[in-house]
């Protein structure tokens, strides 16, 4: 399983939604909360190409975008395959 990683911050609604994608899976993921940290906030946009909203979701070093990527992804049938390595898209 890739690793997968998520930066959110509090009361973010698309956050939630991600999270709670990933959960249903059972994918175990790394959350980093940017909401009162520059430095990893600054961290995300360089990962994700200047994005600068919440979530961003990377699966290993993949850039998924934010959640309703994530959801489009899983209504394709190619999160799964993703998650266990298979980088298309």
């Amino acid at each position: 399983m890739e690793h997968v990683t998520i930066y959110t911050t509090p009361i973010c609604g698309y956050c939630e939604r991600a999270k709670r994608l990933l959960q249903a899976k059972g994918v175990a993921y790394e959350e980093i909360n940017v909401a009162m940290d520059a430095g990893l906030r600054r961290e995300m946009m360089q990962r994700s190409g200047g994005r600068q909203t919440v979530p961003q979701i990377f699966v290993g070093s993949l850039h998924v975008g934010g959640s309703d990527e994530l959801a489009a992804l899983e209504r394709k049938g190619k999160l799964d395959g993703l998650l266990r390595g298979e980088q298309a898209r």
